[in-house]
């Protein structure tokens, strides 16, 4: 089985979390491509959904499927969206597509948060993953020399602007003992807007594509 043929396999378990008249949090990028895919399918049973960037809602809306404004709703029951790397704690790195802080916002606000991965994301410690740090751009070279401080080797992503029109630094090397601390340590810097540690609020469930089929965590 393939890793593309392992996302699609984890975002179609996904699907069985969706409870008819959920409004449900989307997350952003290929593996959270495939839950939309099947998310349209049982489309006529949700309320609507929450897009966590821009690209993510189009392709929700190419679907047929509502897009609402977080703002707008009561609460939450239910997030889906991949990583680029999870324990076995559900502590996360995630980021690597560019839309850290939209999916930390809707993870903060939704119940349940359904990571969905292949087996290539499931590792012992974080941090063989660049971590992604969205930061204002005047800040640039001062959270820079802060993530060296912290060991890191940070290199800017290049031709890249967020959703929300910041930059995103991705910091090679750190050596992430203690996810819940470092993610503390790194937003509280001013002028980072978030950091791509999940690990505070990670994720409730991890459903893994394997090769044997999908494994929960």
């Amino acid at each position: 089985m393939s890793p593309n043929d392992q996302k699609r396999t984890a975002a179609e378990a996904a699907i069985e979390y969706v409870q008819s008249g959920d409004i449900v949090g989307v997350g952003t990028g290929s593996t959270a491509n495939y839950f939309i895919d099947a998310l349209k399918e049982i489309k006529g049973k949700i309320d609507g959904t929450i897009a966590s960037s821009e690209a993510t809602a189009d392709r929700l809306k190419s679907h047929g499927i509502p897009v609402m404004n977080l703002s707008e709703v009561g609460g939450l029951p239910i997030y889906v969206d991949g990583a680029d790397e999870a324990t076995h704690n559900l502590h996360l790195i995630k980021g690597g597509g560019g839309a850290l802080t939209r999916e930390k916002i809707v993870a903060h606000a939704s119940e349940k948060f359904i990571c969905i991965a292949d087996q290539s994301k499931l590792v012992d410690r974080l941090g063989a993953f660049p971590l992604p740090v969205e930061v204002i751009p005047m800040a640039q070279s001062m959270i820079a020399r802060e993530m060296v401080k912290l060991g890191g080797q940070p290199e800017l992503r290049t031709g890249f602007t967020t959703d929300n029109g910041n930059i995103i630094l991705d910091v090679y090397n750190l050596d992430i003992q203690n996810p819940v601390e470092l993610e503390r340590q790194i937003n509280q810097l001013p002028g980072v807007v978030t950091v791509g540690l999940f690990a505070i609020r990670g994720a409730d469930v991890l459903l893994l594509g394997t090769q044997d089929g999908v494994k929960k965590y």
